[in-house]
This record gives structure tokens, sequence and C-alpha cells, in this order.
């Protein structure tokens, strides 16, 4: 059974900083692509950043420069590192899983980031 487990959400001041981490177990980890999606009350869910087996990095334009993911195939785990956040990153953020392999996708059940003074 596959499982995506987010933990780091919470509660910034606005200039602040958050890591994020999801932690993985049930599927051959290093051989998916991760990313972190988000989502705000009302909005679609958009991708944030992804890194790819290989550790190709990609990210949206409102985050560049300011969030980092990384990985550790060691240790099933993904992170976020979200730092100058401002109140427009408030939304549930949700790790994914996907393999080009196989076509699969795992999501996890998310975790709140609050973005306020």
């Amino acid at each position: 059974q596959v499982q995506l487990v987010e933990s780091g959400g919470g509660l910034v001041q606005p200039g602040g900083s958050l890591r994020l981490s999801c932690a993985a177990s049930g599927l051959a980890f290093s051989s998916y692509s991760m990313s972190w999606y988000r989502q705000a009350p009302g909005n679609e869910r958009n991708r944030v950043a992804r890194i790819t087996s290989d550790g190709t990095t990609t990210y949206a334009d409102s985050v560049k420069g300011r969030f980092t993911i990384s990985r550790d195939n060691a240790k099933s785990t993904v992170y976020l590192q979200m730092n100058s956040l401002k109140p427009d990153d408030t939304a549930e953020y949700y790790c994914n899983a996907y393999r080009v392999a196989t076509d699969r996708t795992y999501w996890g059940q998310g975790t709140q980031v609050t973005v306020s003074s």
C-alpha cells in the first residue's frame, strides 16, 4: 500500500520560512518524480515544484528563488524549503509521486500552510 505523508505545515509570518516533508512508503521511491502542489480555497490545485528521478528540478514562476525542492532517496522523503513566504503562499500543500513508465500517480493527504501576521 502506497502512502505519502506530509508534515511541516503551520502558521508563519510574512517573510518567514517553513520546511515541508513528504515521507513515502510502499513504492520504488527513487524511480518516481516527486512534486509539491498547492491549492487555496476556491482555486485549482497547481504544481509549485518538481524533482525528477535524476534530480532535475523545476519551479512555478511564483516561487522561483524562494522555494527549493530536494529529495533523499535513502529516506524515501522529498522536501520543500520555503523562504520569504508571502500571504499568497497560503494553501493546502500536497505531495505527489508520478512514474512515467507505469503512468501511476499517488497523492498525500495535504498539509496546511498559512502565511499571516
